[in-house]
């Protein structure tokens, strides 16, 4: 491993260097493994095995293809692409699902017309140990593979290591065939391959399903969130914090806005500066560039603490209701600004806007509610 290393010239700590010699890991071992899994399947006749050989083969460019992105994911921002090119690993995590769907449909054409045809196989003991020994090494391969692309967040190398572990469940599947038609003269090797290629397919389309929702923009990362969530209000100044949206430039690269509730009596130079060493602090430990909005709140005079109270009063008596947040009170104009925080199984907001501004009316008759309905971003 510390040769690879050095020969791709790539730091052993860093997220690139863990997918590029990964990739090349599983590039090499895919690619001899399907030699001897084609060899041994032309010897024997036995769609399964060549199925299986042609599917490493399919691993091996998967592999390449988790290279290629980790490379090119890895260049500089530019003018025309200033958060960089990150989300170039999502959709050669795309390409990669689709050849592993494509694959899949190909072994279940020919595994369909091996049954049709009835073609003969010619299996030996020697052949089966063959398998069963390339089985435990995808095994190891692709739990190993799994491992480091949960470790450093790449969805291409867990769609590599998950199609290598469904590799050695595979070839359990042909040797189980196999034996059969060795001890019982039943040929199951077709319909083997079709339970192979049907393996194949669903892990493809898995991770394609994942692939498609990382870039249509899902949930973001929560762990992440309620960190960054932490150490925003473990600031001195900061009150609360609400709305934080993550923007995902690539597994490790985001940008954010969060609204952030501030004392209405402090200064803006007072302000500024603790939320300029937050925004450092943040970028430093979790690579965010941080944006935040502010709310001036006061929580302190009796009438703030008693409306408050009021408000969470009714939090309680709805269910759907998580929190509220930005409560402010402008006596000028006699406007009470507030917002609230739902979860995603409400359906009747205008119900909720009526029923609180109902509510709040009645206690403070001489306000206009202006109310804001929103659910959490992550």
């Amino acid at each position: 491993m510390n040769f690879l290393y050095r020969l791709f010239k790539v730091d052993r700590d860093s997220r690139q260097g863990a997918i590029v010699v990964t990739s090349v890991l599983g590039i090499i071992i895919n690619i001899l493994i399907s030699l001897g899994k084609i060899i041994i399947g032309s010897i024997t006749n036995s769609i399964a095995i060549l199925s299986e050989g042609a599917n490493n083969a399919t691993d091996a460019l998967t592999s390449v293809m988790a290279l290629i992105g980790a490379k090119l994911a890895g260049k500089h921002p530019t003018k025309k692409h200033p958060f960089g090119y990150g989300r170039i690993e999502y959709l050669t995590s795309l390409v990669i699902s689709s050849l592993i769907v494509i694959t899949g449909l190909s072994f279940l054409k020919d595994s369909l017309n091996h049954i049709v045809h009835e073609d003969e196989i010619e299996v030996s003991f020697l052949s089966l140990a063959i398998v069963a020994m390339t089985a435990v090494i995808k095994f190891i391969l692709g739990t190993y593979t799994i491992k480091t692309g949960k470790r450093v967040d790449s969805s291409s190398l867990v769609g590599v290591g998950s199609e290598c572990k469904n590799d050695s469940f595979a070839s359990l599947i042909t040797i189980v065939s196999s034996l059969v038609y060795i001890l019982f003269g039943l040929n199951l090797d077709g319909y083997a391959g079709i339970i192979i290629s049907i393996l194949i397919i669903k892990a493809g389309l898995e991770n394609l399903g994942e692939t498609v929702s990382d870039l249509l923009g899902e949930s973001g990362n929560r762990e992440l969130a309620f960190k960054v969530y932490k150490d925003i209000r473990d600031c001195k100044v900061v009150i609360n914090a609400a709305d934080m949206k993550l923007h995902n430039y690539g597994p490790d690269r985001y940008s954010g806005t969060c609204n952030v509730e501030i004392d209405h009596k402090l200064t803006i130079e007072e302000t500024y500066y603790y939320l300029h060493e937050l925004q450092l602090d943040i970028m430093h430990k979790y690579n965010i560039v941080m944006v935040f909005g502010i709310y001036a709140v006061d929580y302190t005079s009796d009438d703030s603490i008693r409306m408050r109270t009021q408000i969470a009063d009714f939090i309680k008596s709805h269910e759907h209701v998580m929190s509220y947040h930005a409560l402010y009170v402008n006596e000028k104009e006699s406007r009470l600004y507030v917002d609230l925080t739902v979860d995603y199984d409400l359906k009747d907001w205008d119900g909720l806007r009526k029923q609180f501004t109902e509510y709040m009316n009645q206690l403070y008759p001489r306000y206009e509610i202006e109310l804001v309905i929103e659910t959490d971003f992550v």
